[in-house]
């Protein structure tokens, strides 16, 4: 018997699909539907009432029904389900993993916009004291709005960004940043960086900009910020493993470097997962979100950690907006592919798209 289970338009306030429908066949019944899915038939019956138009009701009976609404979990096919743990929490489990993605990562001040991109290498290291450990190496050229990068400027920043990698950071166990964990080591590769660089270029340009990165080196509150506003590692572990209760829904508040404050602008965020692998076999999560920070459009200008201005019941700035999409392996659960977008508006708008795909040989 040819049996179909679809998928329909999502419900209102939701990026996910909450339900699927069954085509009925010749000779089924509420009782034959409900044993094909594993599920009660006054529970179906019940679920379907709540989505189906009043003249499409089930009473006792089926009565000429053509499609039946099923809960988004009802499937025959079981392995199509995301495994979850305690309270649909999404468990980060990357041992002994090892990823190579292409990132781009594009940069919108107004009307100017710049393209960054590159390739890395994820190389998980070990577990402690809840945090995961992580080898991050960049394997790539830099590539600047689709061209090698060939500026003097530009080039000394990527030959320099060399005393950073190999990278190790920490993560925690929802897979967000924690810290970078090899700060003391940037100083111990600078010596042989810096003597490679002269050896190509020579002038004060290169002396100035040697001074500069010797200042961040020494400095390691300043060397961490810099890598805290790293777009690719605040995009990978954006801190996606959450608890996703019984609606698969789950609201957090969360910062981006999308502004160069040390204090980062908070958005709150509702991420939404379908507990249904698609059609290729990856689960997928999504969110959207806004603003939603005591600081004005000055404050943010001016690199304030706070709101210059003290009230009681302070006005929340919403002038900004927050967009990601992850598709996870299925199986493991770990990153595919992902599209985090981070807007803000200040004198003028300002916005950060970054897109990560896995690469595969």
């Amino acid at each position: 018997m040819n049996r179909q289970n679809k998928e329909r338009d999502t419900e209102a306030g939701s990026f996910m699909q909450k339900f699927n429908i069954h085509t009925v066949q010749k000779g089924e019944s509420l009782k034959s539907i409900s044993l094909l899915y594993n599920i009660d038939a006054d529970a179906l019956k019940l679920f379907h009432n709540n989505h189906c138009n009043v003249k499409e009701m089930i009473l006792i009976e089926l009565t000429g029904q053509k499609e039946i609404f099923l809960p988004r979990t009802a499937v025959t096919d079981k392995n199509r389900l995301v495994k979850f743990g305690h309270a649909n929490s999404l468990i980060f489990q990357p041992e002994n993993s090892f990823s190579r993605y292409g990132a781009t990562v594009t940069i919108e001040n107004n009307d100017h916009k710049n393209e960054l991109k590159y390739e890395t290498s994820v190389r998980w290291l070990k577990k402690e004291n809840k945090l995961h450990f992580f080898e991050i190496d960049r394997t790539s050229n830099l590539y600047l709005n689709e061209e090698e990068v060939n500026e003097i400027a530009d080039l000394l920043a990527y030959k320099t960004s060399k005393v950073l990698y190999p990278l190790q950071i920490s993560a925690d166990e929802q897979g967000k940043f924690n810290a970078v964990e090899n700060l003391s080591v940037f100083k111990e590769r600078w010596p042989a960086v810096k003597e490679e660089l002269y050896k190509e270029f020579e002038g004060e340009t290169v002396d100035n900009y040697c001074e500069k990165i010797e200042k961040v080196i020494n400095e390691q509150d300043a060397i961490n910020l810099y890598l805290k506003d790293d777009y690719f590692i605040r995009t990978l572990f954006f801190g996606i493993y959450q608890s996703f209760g019984r609606d698969y829904q789950v609201e957090i508040e969360s910062s981006f470097p999308v502004v160069g404050n040390p204090v980062e602008p908070k958005y709150k965020i509702k991420l939404e997962i379908d507990p249904l692998k698609g059609e290729t076999g990856l689960a997928n999560i999504e969110g959207e979100g806004q603003l939603n920070d005591e600081r004005s459009v000055y404050d943010f200008m001016n690199k304030a950690p706070f709101s210059m201005i003290i009230e009681d019941h302070p006005v929340i700035n919403h002038e900004g907006n927050f967009r990601i999409v992850s598709y996870l392996n299925g199986e493991t659960l770990l990153l595919k592919s992902m599209y985090l977008e981070c807007s803000i508006e200040l004198e003028k708008k300002k916005k950060i798209s970054v897109v990560i795909a896995e690469m595969t040989d």
